[in-house]
């Protein structure tokens, strides 16, 4: 770690950022340096691109998110919305606003936790800005990928018939937020993944592109606000209803939080927000072909697509009921005491 509190400069900044981009990828002709990066397009593919933005206190606060997190969290959520698509991240441009308070060490960590991530996925940080100034830490993050032409995966896919799956259990990271925020985290491994999952998520890139190749999925979107707002959004583009069964999410993991209520989970599965599971459809003539473990990961069928007549609702106890989007909601959430929120949590859910 550097001796120096702060960079004394922006050349200095730029110059550390240079040193410590991610490696060079395929078709990345000049990145962090000049003006603007050069990128050569691959021969049958189209390009994806995404971007995101991460606030202080919406997003994250450094009291519960470690800089490496909110470096990691930053660029996850941008690569979940590739994965969501079937697509390859290749690139990242990321733009930085720092408050003056902003040692470098907290830079450096929070680059670090974002290359980290990168080179996993092979992604090539190529550029980006900074700015100093504001009272708030903001991230500005743009994902550049590609897919093959014709194969992207879109949320207006779906049809009548369709099966609704999700990869992995929902309400995991709401889960270990609420684990920070009370303080009551424990030594059990369901505490500690919890708590992983919120501050590490996983893009779950691999599954899209293989949803994406072999032509599976009708539709898919990533479970970024919470399951009850993304499928909204899914069938509303789709033009459809939809019915999911209650007793089909799969909610976290309870084996050593017995004294948590079942009502809680599901409240936190249905509402909770920043899971980034892929949540998809399939249609029924091809449901055999996913496989129910994916590299580790457990994928579970939920529901159904159904005639826009039907509505989105969820089946409870035997009863249907509306299937509301009460997940996070930024222009929504202006209006509304905190206390009123799903999950009683301070901030984004995307909790």
């Amino acid at each position: 770690m550097s001796r120096t509190k702060r960079f004394t400069s922006e050349m200095e900044l730029i110059e550390w950022l240079k040193k410590n981009a991610s490696s060079r990828s395929r078709g990345l002709l000049l990145g962090i340096g000049d003006d603007a990066a050069l990128l050569k397009p691959q021969a049958d593919r189209n390009w994806v691109i995404t971007a995101d933005l991460t606030v202080e206190h919406i997003h994250f606060c450094h009291a519960l998110h470690p800089a490496d997190a909110v470096g990691h969290r930053a660029l996850a959520r941008s690569l979940s919305d590739v994965a969501a698509m079937g697509g390859i991240p290749r690139y990242a441009m990321v733009s930085l606003v720092l408050t003056r308070r902003t040692e470098r060490a907290w830079i450096e960590s929070f680059h670090k936790g974002m290359r980290r991530l990168a080179d996993r996925f092979g992604v090539s940080i190529v550029g980006g800005d900074t700015a100093f100034g504001s009272t708030e830490v903001m991230v500005d993050l743009t994902v550049l990928g590609e897919v093959q032409r014709g194969k992207a995966l879109l949320r207006s896919g779906a049809r009548p018939g369709d099966q609704i799956l999700v990869a992995g259990e929902l309400g995991v990271s709401a889960l270990g937020l609420h684990l920070l925020r009370s303080g009551r985290r424990t030594a059990e491994e369901a505490d500690r993944m919890a708590v992983k999952s919120h501050l590490f998520p996983e893009p779950q890139c691999v599954l899209g592109q293989y949803l994406a190749e072999r032509r599976l999925a009708s539709s898919a979107i990533d479970v970024s606000d919470g399951l009850s707002t993304d499928l909204y959004r899914l069938a509303t583009a789709s033009r459809a209803g939809a019915f999911v069964w209650e007793d089909s999410i799969p909610l976290p993991s309870r084996r050593h939080q017995p004294g948590v209520r079942r009502a809680f989970l599901l409240s936190l599965a249905l509402n909770g927000g920043e899971d980034y599971k892929l949540l998809f459809t399939v249609p029924a003539s091809k449901v055999r072909l996913v496989p129910a473990r994916f590299q580790g990961l457990s994928i579970y069928r939920i529901g159904e697509i159904r005639d826009s007549r039907a509505g989105i609702k969820l089946m409870l106890h035997g009863k249907l009921h509306a299937l509301n989007p009460e997940g996070y909601d930024h222009l929504r959430r202006q209006g509304r005491k905190q206390a009123g929120d799903s999950q009683r949590l301070p901030f984004k859910s995307e909790v």
